[in-house]
């Protein structure tokens, strides 16, 4: 059984899963930063001031100062600030996969219609036709 799961973890498409998985991780903190500190404090600003990451709906009916305030009360709350910062976040991700996989699939439609070269003929061939033409010209 172990050499069995050795096998399966050395097959390429694992270790390339689990090399995808290990970037996805890093770019997704990379996207989660450019939202948090680069997009949503612009479009705060624009909106007046509001910080997304602080909008909540406490379902207490109670009014907290903060996030953290009701949080620290035991406060059941929407976060709905958080959720359209991960919205904002997926469609960074999902459009940067989009530009990958149309410049991946553009590369692929680039090499489908470049002329290919016939291939030369064996050596044998082209030593036949040398003493075929070799024997006409004798003739």
């Amino acid at each position: 059984m172990f050499k069995e799961f050795r096998d399966f973890i050395a097959r390429g498409n694992v270790i390339d899963l689990a090399v995808g998985i290990v970037i996805g991780s890093a770019f997704t903190a990379i996207v989660k930063s450019l939202v948090n500190d680069v997009v949503m404090p612009p479009i705060g600003l624009i909106l007046a001031g509001v910080d997304f990451s602080t909008l909540f709906v406490p379902l207490d009916g109670k009014t907290y100062e903060s996030m953290a305030a009701a949080t620290e009360a035991g406060a059941a709350t929407i976060n709905y600030g958080l959720f359209f910062n991960a919205v904002i976040s997926f469609l960074i991700v999902a459009w940067v996969v989009f530009l990958i996989v149309r410049s991946i699939n553009k590369m692929k439609k680039a090499e489908e219609e470049a002329p290919k070269e016939d291939p030369a003929p064996p050596r044998e061939e082209v030593l036949l036709e040398e003493i075929r033409d070799l024997l006409k010209a004798q003739n």
